[in-house]
């Protein structure tokens, strides 16, 4: 069984409303040392949510007239900090696919997509001349039985249904109230405030509310955030591989994974963080 069954929709959307990543600051330009990589981690809206899951957060079409100039202006805004190199939420071992899929943008021949992989990192790479963006995603099987991940079965099957339930309104509730408060902001605001660090770290308690789904003999909540965890720290590995010493890297990715990859950036001393805020809103 792979990530991606009922358990991993629901909690890509759960998290939608999460916002990533410890607060911490960043070296400045000037606090850099040697040739060692940069990393600017975006966190993003998935922007062509099809509202399929069993919450959603209701994004509004951002292909109108409008919500296009902000967009434009996001990039214009980001591209100042001129990363060598972006990273998009795609499958790593897919990457001669994303590669055509950017020289198919470049000629003019996609369709029209609301994905923010095309609405700002592909959008970016080309406003800096980039030839290729980055897949760093890794969506494989967790090991053994995927029962013992299934913490939806286990609350229904030990009478913690109703808990469930609760778990899954407030955080319908969350998302619809952020829906609300998007409606009113423009794009840059919206990414702006999902770069605030005491929201990030508010947002990132969902796990810990997970993981409680379970017992001394068979925790699948607390198994499902472990091979969460795993699943981001490949991710981390696969962007640290495309690092080279220099490299100004631009991750653009979903709201639930980025709480995790500054983690592992901090923790691992292996690249300077630079804040996206004074970038994202100047």
């Amino acid at each position: 069984m792979t990530f991606r069954p009922k358990l991993a929709v629901l909690l890509a959307t759960i998290l939608l409303s999460a916002c990533v990543a410890t607060g911490r600051t960043q070296p400045t330009e000037s606090d850099r040392t040697g040739e060692m990589t940069q990393i600017m981690i975006v966190p993003t809206y998935h922007l062509a949510n099809n509202n399929r899951d069993l919450i959603n957060l209701p994004v509004e079409d951002v292909l109108t007239p409008e919500r296009q100039q902000e967009l434009e202006q996001l990039v214009e805004n980001l591209a100042r900090w001129k990363p060598t190199k972006i990273v998009l939420e795609w499958e790593a071992d897919e990457q001669e696919d994303l590669d055509r899929e950017y020289q198919s943008y470049l000629d003019g021949d996609l369709a029209p997509s609301a994905n923010e992989r095309n609405q700002i990192g592909m959008r970016l790479a080309r406003k800096l001349g980039h030839h290729r963006v980055y897949a760093a995603d890794w969506n494989g099987s967790f090991p053994g039985d995927w029962s013992n991940y299934d913490f939806i079965a286990w609350a229904e099957e030990h009478g913690e249904g109703p808990r469930f339930a609760d778990f899954i309104s407030q955080g319908q509730a969350r998302l619809d109230r952020q829906a609300e408060r998007m409606r009113s902001q423009s794009i840059i605001d919206w990414y702006f405030d999902l770069a605030d660090p005491a929201l990030r770290a508010e947002e990132h308690a969902v796990y810990f509310d997970i993981a409680s789904f379970g017992d001394t003999e068979n925790n699948p909540g607390a198994a499902w955030v472990g091979g969460w965890y795993g699943r981001n720290l490949r991710i981390f590995d696969n962007i640290r591989d495309l690092s080279e010493p220099g490299d100004r890297i631009l991750v653009l990715y979903g709201l639930g994974h980025t709480f995790l990859l500054e983690r592992f950036w901090i923790e691992s001393s292996s690249a300077e963080l630079v804040d996206a805020r004074p970038y994202i809103k100047p």
